[in-house]
């Protein structure tokens, strides 16, 4: 570790319930967002939520969530945190997460993309391409599914994020050759042009019942400067990514990338690596609560899939050894109760749990989500993005 004295804490487990905003930023209203709080509006709609292993380690002490009461006693150290930068992306938020602000947001196309766009692209791939505006993935399928599987053009459509997005069935397009098209893409995507992630969307079935299958991927812009996973990298940590982590960072500061199939797929490969000997961070993303539900509208699913999710909590801890902690938060909201599809400008939860971290700590509502890595940075005796706050004196 380059000559440097070995930290108390040997493993930070930075752990991401995907869209789990717990309650509107004061600039909500500016997004369209005032009134959106994705887990308390889940409880209340759905007469309250069980999340006892959560509820714990201090989840209820944060917010009021029906269902999930405050304790005396919790077993970690809990807040929230507001989002410095100017956006509610995945992108975004996972790059302030690692120690980024980005004061203006990534483009968007909410009219779709320019023509000279979309003929460089059809130019490059050698085939038409279908759609080319905003819309809901699955909506989009049942819409020009069918087409898509007479002609074999490809369905290009983005939606409030800055994103292009290419489905294509993989019995009509070869999943290799639907990647080949996302990075021809990504290369046309740059410059005056440039979104924050191009996303492979295949899916199976037939017309009336398609289904999007977990063979995504996302193309990333490289993150504009050093991250936190960057630094760790450098000095020699281990960074594993698991889900999503390795695409949202184009693979910068990752030393292992495992993509998942499932949110539970991704809690196995989690407790797999904790029972690995590595020594850094491993940075998990569980999409499916973002996907699945937040964006679909489904807040009875979305409660579900979070009780399923606490019930393995136990699980994790008891993988953990007793020099790991975990750092249990959010990227953005998507509010299921909320108007339209997308995702919500909202306070992450911040749960923190480990050997050596005090229980029943407050460490109040933290001015960006950089101070998550700023806190990574002082733990593990590193350089700092120069961003956020840490609170390592506050926990351990």
């Amino acid at each position: 570790m380059k000559g440097r004295k070995e930290s108390m804490i040997n493993r930070i487990i930075l752990f991401i319930i995907d869209s789990v905003g717990i309650g509107a930023l004061p600039d909500a209203e500016k997004f369209g967002d005032s009134g959106a709080n994705t887990l308390g509006n889940i409880a209340i709609s759905q007469g309250g939520i069980n999340l006892p292993n959560l509820q714990n380690i201090g989840l209820g002490n944060i917010d009021d969530i029906v269902g999930v009461a405050p304790i005396k006693s919790p077993t970690g150290s809990f807040g929230r945190a507001i989002e410095f930068s100017n956006g509610k992306d995945t992108t975004t938020g996972h790059w302030e997460l690692a120690g980024l602000h980005l004061t203006e947001s990534f483009k968007t196309f909410p009219e779709g993309f320019p023509k000279d766009v979309i003929e460089r692209l059809e130019n490059k791939i050698g085939r038409r391409v279908l759609g080319n505006k905003p819309a809901s993935g699955t909506a989009i399928l049942d819409e020009l599914g069918e087409e898509h599987m007479k002609t074999g053009y490809p369905i290009v459509y983005t939606s409030a994020d800055s994103v292009l997005q290419i489905a294509a069935h993989e019995d009509i397009i070869p999943l290799d050759e639907l990647y080949t098209m996302c990075r021809i893409a990504r290369k046309i995507m740059m410059g005056d042009n440039a979104v924050a992630r191009i996303i492979a969307r295949p899916f199976i079935g037939d017309p009336g019942n398609f289904i999007r299958t977990h063979n995504r991927r996302d193309f990333s812009l490289d993150p504009f400067g050093q991250t936190v996973l960057d630094i760790a990298e450098g000095e020699g940590f281990d960074v594993i990514g698991i889900g999503k982590i390795g695409d949202i960072f184009n693979g910068r500061g990752i030393t292992h990338s495992v993509h998942t199939k499932s949110n539970m797929d991704g809690i196995d490969k989690t407790i797999e690596y904790i029972n690995k000997r590595n020594r850094g961070i491993i940075f998990t993303n569980l999409v499916e609560f973002d996907s699945l539900y937040g964006h679909r509208r489904d807040p009875k699913g979305y409660k579900r899939a979070l009780e399923e999710m606490d019930e393995r909590i136990p699980e994790i801890l008891n993988a953990m050894k007793d020099d790991d902690i975990i750092i249990i938060t959010a990227d953005h909201g998507n509010d299921p109760t909320f108007r339209g599809t997308d995702h919500t400008r909202e306070y992450i939860p911040i749960l923190i749990y480990g050997n050596k971290i005090k229980a029943n700590v407050n460490i109040g509502t933290r001015k960006s989500f950089a101070d998550i890595a700023a806190t990574i940075s002082d733990i593990f005796e590193i350089p700092s993005t120069d961003k956020g706050e840490s609170f390592k004196e506050l926990i351990i």
